[in-house]
């Protein structure tokens, strides 16, 4: 039985149906993501901060109360909060998602925010290094991979992502609204952490399975027995995917590699005609596309290159089957977009496809003017040629 301390008072009576307090093997998975060090490595000659995800927290937040930008709450969220209520989940997880739920109502208080996290960064730098000379822009370039900014009408939020070399980020987002928090029930989940941060900031005793705050989780998808029921027997199920950006179709197809299924085979057909729709609204252009596609193959699959091209196949096929808003054109132009990042993965993993027969094409040259030549035959090639060790690849292949 949990023993609420310091006053931290959450009973299952006050719990609405999309709320859970967490048990103890859960609490203790979310004690090691917090206390755990991750390293933030630096760009050029810059070292590597030790940082672990509870100090960075507690460092920030003390200041932007001292700048008087009021934190109602701190969470965690996403794939490592569903990583806590579910360690078997198969999702697995990469960036450390950290939610500063604040009052950010205009420009200054968004500048103040990033300044706040820059200046924080000096504390992390190992003993030793002169900071009299380090300013914020030059952290910002070592050490932020990717800054964002939203401010509108109905989302008011930003995020600084902090670079780790094996894709482990640690995401800070300050949010005063945000409309749309998830995309599919199974990453709808977050977790309040102020009973924690205060534990750690008061107690001398390490927390036990009979001495440890109540800490509770929810779900932003609704019901949350129904989202972590989706989790634990990995379905895939969300609502109006037109709300969000890319219709979530990026992330449907990892969750359909990663082994998830539709809750609703038939229902997920119709979702799947939004999501392309969203998508190709969102990014319209094929080069906005590609630089999509390749952004979430870097940032995606760290340590899991040999499911890229499983990954690609996967879009591929739900883009053929679903696509309804396209002209023809413009469809067979993202196909092929697709299709040539699959045979890069494939090239750049040396894999080649265990096949008799290969289809070459090649241009004839100009001097050929035979009315019965044939600009293409079928050759008997070796199940094995080498690739060029480049990003680049040529769209002619010899033939033997």
């Amino acid at each position: 039985m949990a023993i609420t301390v310091y006053n931290i008072t959450v009973g299952e009576d006050c719990l609405d149906w999309c709320a859970h307090v967490l048990n103890w093997e859960q609490v203790k998975r979310l004690d090691v993501i917090l206390t755990e060090s991750i390293p933030i490595h630096g760009k050029w000659n810059f070292p590597t901060l030790e940082m672990k995800p509870r100090d960075i927290v507690k460092v920030v937040r003390s200041r932007m109360e001292e700048l008087k930008i009021h934190v109602r709450e701190v969470r965690l969220n996403g794939s490592a909060a569903s990583h806590v209520l579910h360690e078997d989940s198969g999702l697995g997880y990469k960036d450390l998602d950290l939610i500063f739920c604040a009052d950010m109502k205009g420009e200054v208080e968004f500048q103040t925010v990033k300044d706040i996290v820059l200046d924080s960064l000096l504390d992390f730098l190992p003993e030793g290094v002169n900071k009299e000379k380090i300013t914020p822009a030059t952290l910002k370039e070592a050490y932020v991979q990717k800054m964002v900014k939203v401010c509108n009408d109905s989302d008011r939020w930003s995020l600084i992502s902090l670079s780790n070399n094996s894709g482990k980020n640690v995401e800070l987002k300050f949010v005063d609204s945000l409309r749309r928090q998830f995309e599919f029930s199974v990453d709808s989940f977050q977790i309040r952490l102020d009973s924690l941060l205060l534990f750690y900031g008061c107690s001398e005793n390490p927390m036990a399975e009979t001495f440890h705050p109540s800490i509770v989780g929810e779900s932003v998808y609704g019901d949350f027995n129904v989202a972590l029921d989706h989790l634990q027997r990995k379905l895939i199920c969300t609502r109006n995917p037109e709300e969000i950006r890319g219709g979530g179709l990026l992330k449907y197809c990892h969750l359909l590699v990663r082994g998830f299924r539709a809750a609703s085979e038939v229902q997920m057909k119709l979702l799947e005609r939004y999501m392309c729709s969203r998508f190709f609204i969102d990014f319209s252009d094929v080069a906005e596309q590609r630089r999509k596609l390749e952004s979430y193959l870097q940032n995606h699959f760290v340590g899991l290159e040999d499911r890229k091209y499983e990954y690609l196949t996967t879009l591929y096929s739900v883009v053929n089957e679903s696509t309804v808003c396209l002209m023809g054109h413009e469809r067979r132009q993202t196909l092929s977009l697709i299709t040539m990042l699959a045979v890069r993965v494939l090239a750049e993993q040396n894999v080649i496809p265990n096949v008799a027969n290969v289809t070459c094409y090649y241009q004839p040259a100009p001097y050929i003017a035979d009315g019965n030549f044939s600009n293409y035959y079928v050759a008997q090639v070796q199940p094995v040629y080498a690739c060029q060790p480049t990003h680049t690849f040529s769209p002619w292949l010899p033939c033997n």
